[in-house]
């Protein structure tokens, strides 16, 4: 079994679109307008590989981060060097955290900090 792909629910169409597009890179394979919903529905993939439905709808309610609440926590990106990710996001606009080591994985990782309604991470994908 493996995961066909992750659905968010964003709070700001526009600004996620950018998000996931321009700024992490992702590819969009479809975009669909649902009238009767008032609803986008956009579907992203890294490469070829499906991963994301991006969903807006009229005020969906806010999830709190603090104090931690049920739902999904986060969405982690594996990438070959966090350090070159890292730097990249930045360059594109994005505060990052300093790189941190996972204290049980031992993996190097970074938090980007955003304002979308799903944080995420990103983490080396192999240990050295």
């Amino acid at each position: 079994m493996k995961i066909h792909h992750i659905a968010i629910i964003c709070s700001d169409y526009t600004v996620s679109k950018k998000f996931y597009t321009e700024i992490i890179g992702l590819n969009i394979i479809r975009e669909v307008y649902r009238e009767e919903r008032q609803s986008y529905k956009l579907d992203l993939a890294i490469g070829d590989h499906y991963v994301i439905e991006l969903f807006s709808f009229p005020d969906p309610p806010q999830r709190p981060s603090h104090p931690e609440a049920c739902g999904l926590r986060h969405l982690a990106f594996s990438v070959e060097n966090v350090a070159e990710k890292r730097n990249e996001l930045i360059g594109r606009g994005l505060s990052c955290e300093d790189i941190r080591i996972d204290e049980f994985t031992g993996k190097n990782f970074s938090l980007p900090r955003i304002l979308i309604s799903c944080r995420w991470s990103f983490m080396k994908c192999k240990i050295n």
